[in-house]
């Protein structure tokens, strides 16, 4: 079997859009607001979404099964506040758990979370329960900066951050760390801001002692952990130079990058460097890059190419497309066992 452990709903039917802009134009104004039940999406709206896009290309590339979340850029935490993404989440979580329904066997809901700029994380709670009790989400994505790329947050590593960690090892779930758009015009949403939140979250993670509080959290850092395996030997010597203990006791027992990576040295790199076991597949596919590659001919983000060109023995190759992806996701197992898969 094949997870890919990094899907969005990047093809959303655009009545979705739709409601978004309303929902913003109508801020300071609660009488223009749109109708909170959210926009009137049919089944076969979201089919045909779904089966000339994403369903079509896990058919051509065999991948079986995809977490699913809402389209990263759409959470945009910055506009509004905590109500505007507290009606927003709602709405998007919903339709990655109805699209769950509809491809019992192929998507996997995960959630976004209602994070607004200067909002506790506590806040976020009420939409955490409902989307693993009610909508069968196995993993949350968590923005380490809700403000858009001004970084106003403090970092994941601040005990403001506790309440939500708490329910997290309370479900068992992961976390994806994954920022939204930026609003800085200095950094582009996917070329820089995403990198650069991915490395950041990292160097936050090594400099504080998140895991001697919390030793069974699980964070995945995406899109290979930014410039972390890259620059290997900097993080290793920072963590000496702090006293901290060596990375693979310290932080990466509980830290996981996934393989959106789109190019062969890249994934080589990243398999060469983190342990087997820290690597999940994943590919976001229709997502960040979405052209095809001149030298290859093949689509940027079809990387089960890359990973299955890495040299990987067939027990590390299982490891990466399977294995640790139920090890991380132990609800996405227990969905998979109960199917007999």
């Amino acid at each position: 079997m094949i997870i890919d452990c990094h899907g969005h709903f990047t093809t959303a039917p655009p009545a979705l859009g739709e409601w978004r802009d309303a929902q913003i134009a109508a801020l300071g104004t609660p009488s223009a607001a749109p109708g909170p039940s959210g926009p009137r999406i049919g089944d076969d709206e979201l089919r045909e979404s779904l089966e000339g896009n994403q369903l079509r290309l896990m058919d051509e590339r065999g991948i079986d099964v995809t977490v699913f979340s809402p389209r990263a850029s759409f959470m945009a935490h910055h506009i509004g506040d905590l109500t505007t993404s507290s009606r927003w989440a709602e709405i998007c979580n919903d339709l990655c758990h109805r699209v769950s329904r509809l491809y019992p066997e192929r998507f996997v809901p995960a959630a976004m979370l209602p994070q607004s700029p200067g909002a506790a994380p506590a806040t976020c709670l009420p939409e955490l329960t409902r989307a693993v009790e009610e909508l069968g989400a196995v993993a949350v994505n968590i923005n380490p900066d809700p403000s858009g790329g001004h970084w106003t947050a403090p970092p994941l590593t601040d005990r403001s951050w506790y309440p939500l960690y708490e329910k997290l090892v309370e479900y068992d779930i992961p976390a994806m760390v994954h920022v939204s758009t930026s609003c800085n015009p200095a950094f582009h949403t996917t070329g820089a801001h995403y990198l650069n939140a991915d490395t950041t979250a990292f160097m936050q993670l090594l400099q504080g002692d998140l895991f001697a509080d919390f030793p069974t959290l699980r964070l995945i850092v995406p899109h290979g952990g930014g410039a972390v395996p890259y620059h290997w030997g900097r993080f290793r010597g920072l963590a000496m130079a702090l006293g901290k203990p060596p990375l693979e006791e310290h932080v990466m027992n509980n830290v996981f990058f996934d393989t959106c990576v789109y190019h062969q040295p890249g994934i080589d790199l990243l398999l060469d460097v983190v342990p087997t076991r820290s690597v999940l597949f994943a590919s976001e596919m229709i997502g960040a890059v979405r052209g095809v590659d001149p030298d290859t001919g093949h689509h940027f983000d079809d990387t089960r190419r890359y990973v299955e060109a890495a040299g990987l023995s067939d027990a590390g190759l299982t490891a990466v497309q399977e294995r640790n992806a139920r090890t991380v996701y132990p609800r996405l197992d227990a969905l998979l066992t109960r199917q007999g898969r």
